[in-house]
């Protein structure tokens, strides 16, 4: 176990700093249907305030237990819901690897989220943190945990998009 400014190799750093920013170009995108691809099939993704979240309370605005509840977000966001044209642009901190054990990678990236819409009106829509549990599968990094702490109570209420 290592804690603190935690020493890896470039590779695996560069591999861990690539899902991050590849995550959020993927969103940013509008490519969701492989957002459930950066995560391994028992994941939790969940969105919690910071309060919240410091109280070790677990219940958040969204959350999601395995890969395939990721897919039938998304899968409700194309098919079902019905919601104001909008897309997100995510801009996000240099990552911190906290501590790693055994396999997993304890991993901090500050964000923000900026929502534009569809006639251009654009506001920071959301900051915080992503509290990452990171593993290795198939020699490929993937979240096994995403936390999306964020720093207001005040959340939207109708979350359509992945943050």
């Amino acid at each position: 176990m290592m804690e603190g400014s935690v020493n890896l190799s470039g590779d695996v750093r560069q591999q861990i700093d690539d899902l991050i920013a590849d995550y959020a170009h993927a969103i940013d995108d509008d490519r969701l249907e492989e957002w459930p691809n950066f995560f391994v099939e028992d994941c939790s993704y969940r969105i919690i305030n910071r309060e919240n979240h410091e109280k070790g309370r677990l219940v958040g605005v969204m959350d999601c237990s395995s890969r395939g509840m990721l897919q039938d977000r998304i899968l409700a966001l194309r098919e079902a819901n019905v919601y104001e044209p909008h897309c997100y642009r995510h801009m996000q901190s240099g990552t911190r690897i906290r501590l790693v054990e055994g396999d997993i990678h304890h991993v901090e990236t500050a964000f923000t989220v900026v929502r534009t819409m569809q006639e251009g009106d654009m506001s920071v829509f959301c900051a915080g943190k992503f509290v990452d549990e990171i593993t290795f599968e198939d020699g490929q990094p993937k979240f096994r945990q995403r936390v999306v702490v964020t720093d207001s109570n005040r959340i939207h209420t109708l979350i359509v998009i992945p943050i």
